[in-house]
């Protein structure tokens, strides 16, 4: 999420009580992001060991920590007891949620020659382009882009908040979703889909991409040009797609990995680690489909195998 206009440190500060900090109170945040998706002039944060030096060593220039550390050169450290709480605060004040008083909010965008179906809610700063069809029901949330020649089918939900939780002692505490959705050209997006919105930048649908009925993007998911997902796909946060892939039907894609350009994946393999483009995969966890028809193949005859070895026990 871009901060317009920036902000300065010690205004960024003030709105976490005045917290403790290294660096020029004049140095100017140009944004917030988690820390998948941080660039230099970015506040993220960080509270757990495993991730200080992901954070302290990432693009972002202020880092909101829980521990006492050196702060790196050319950076800003802001020092919390709770970071998550903190950053929430600073996302709800930067990027509040805004109720709509209307079905269709009176700051939307609608480009010529769209339709928009009955039953259809379009929240605030929503932009959709030319020649578009908006079929009933659908739900459209605040601060989505969507391009031409788009069809969205009835049910689906563009732009839901990201499923993004820490747990504590004191229960399951949410993180507030500031990012928003970015829908390309030329795309279809079947009955009952769902697609998440960034944590705090962006989910993206390429152009030409086409989903079937009861598909699910997660946050901060990147899926390229002419992509085809089957039914049921679900697809989980901050996972990057290239060009031309194919999911067919129930495939479960694992979080924070990579599918190369024109891979296939076969219906109802789990996807658990990234994949080369330009191959054929199918199980659970995926492999290479002729290995994996291979190995069931094989499987089938260890009953066969077992009874011989027993008939030719010593």
């Amino acid at each position: 999420m871009k901060l317009n206009p920036p902000q300065k440190l010690k205004s960024v500060v003030a709105l976490i009580n005045n917290a403790a900090f290294i660096g020029s109170e004049d140095f100017l945040v140009t944004g917030i992001n988690e820390i998948h998706k941080v660039g230099t002039g970015d506040l993220t944060f960080v509270d757990h060991p495993k991730y200080y030096d992901k954070a302290l060593g990432s693009p972002a220039s202020v880092i909101i920590i829980n521990r006492q550390v050196p702060c790196p050169e050319g950076k800003c450290v802001i020092f919390s007891d709770n970071p998550f709480r903190d950053y929430n605060i600073l996302t709800r004040h930067f990027r509040p949620f805004v109720t709509s008083a209307n079905s269709i909010s009176d700051n939307v965008i609608i480009g010529t020659d769209t339709v928009i179906q009955p039953g259809v809610f379009i929240g605030n700063s929503v932009k959709i382009g030319n020649n578009c069809i908006i079929h009933s029901n659908v739900s459209i949330y605040d601060n989505v882009e969507i391009g031409n020649n788009v069809i969205i089918h009835s049910n689906s939900v563009i732009g839901g908040d990201a499923f993004y939780y820490q747990r504590t002692l004191e229960g399951i505490l949410k993180m507030h979703s500031c990012g928003t959705v970015i829908i390309h050209d030329n795309v279809e997006i079947g009955a009952c889909c769902t697609i998440d919105k960034g944590v705090s930048a962006e989910t993206i649908i390429g152009e030409g991409s086409k989903l079937d009925n009861h598909v699910h993007v997660g946050h901060d998911t990147i899926i390229g040009k002419n992509c085809l997902f089957a039914a049921q796909v679900g697809i989980s946060g901050v996972v990057t797609i290239g060009d031309n892939v194919i999911l067919w039907g129930q495939v479960g894609v694992q979080k924070d990995l990579t599918i190369g350009d024109g891979a296939v994946v076969l219906g109802q393999s789990g996807i658990a680690k990234s994949l080369e483009g330009n191959k054929v995969y199918f199980g659970s966890p995926t492999r290479e489909a002729k290995a994996k028809m291979k190995e069931l193949a094989m499987i089938k005859k260890l009953p066969e195998v077992m009874e011989y070895l027993n008939q030719n026990k010593r």
